[in-house]
């Protein structure tokens, strides 16, 4: 029974994966279950076994894509850094560095984000994907405020929400003008406005 699960597990996998290098190459809406089973070699008949419906496998893809996003984690060479600022600033940098090396993966995203606007459980899966990606910056913040001391108004669930908002700006940037991404001139402004002496002058 378990290789069974394994077998069906690995099955899914090959199908996401081949769904999502047909929706890099195509967009999303180009993505049906039969360029799906072509890209990986199966039969339709075989992909919506696993996946209901052309909706379940954009979904499912999504689910794929969040879990495999690398500003949701934080490496233990960014906790080991000395002080919370450290800390945070290169968890920042680490998020502003992947937007620019994921393009296809934000591009991606980009899509789903105009699909929840019109489609509930994508919209919820991206709401609840920010609030995870808030708390990553959240416990670091609450440091960096205990360290540095807060600004009257300033808390770290607030600090959070605009390092969430800066970093899908800095995608935004980085896919439509990509030009003008430089990662050294936003996190120099990043520090600059995070220093004591300027955040309380």
């Amino acid at each position: 029974m378990v290789r069974q699960r394994a077998s069906e597990s690995a099955r899914r996998e090959q199908i996401l994966e081949a769904a999502f290098r047909v929706a890099a190459r195509d967009r999303l809406e180009s993505l049906t279950g039969r360029r799906v089973a072509e890209e990986a070699g199966l039969s339709s008949g075989l992909v919506f076994f696993y996946f209901k419906s052309k909706d379940a496998l954009l979904v499912a893809l999504l689910d794929w894509l969040l879990e495999r996003t690398v500003i949701m984690r934080t490496d233990e060479g960014v906790l080991s850094l000395p002080t919370a600022r450290e800390r945070f600033l290169a968890r920042l940098r680490k998020a502003i560095d992947s937007v620019g090396r994921e393009r296809v993966q934000v591009e991606l995203f980009f899509d789903y984000w105009v699909m929840g606007t019109r489609h509930p459980e994508v919209r919820e899966k991206l709401r609840s994907a920010l609030d995870r990606y808030r708390e990553v910056f959240r416990p670091l913040l609450v440091e960096v405020l205990s360290e540095d001391g807060t600004p009257p108004g300033v808390t770290a669930e607030s600090l959070a929400a605009v390092c969430v908002s800066f970093v899908e700006g800095c995608a935004v940037q980085a896919i439509m003008d990509p030009d003008q991404f430089d990662v050294e001139s936003f996190m120099a402004c990043v520090e600059a406005l995070i220093t004591p002496s300027m955040a309380l002058a």
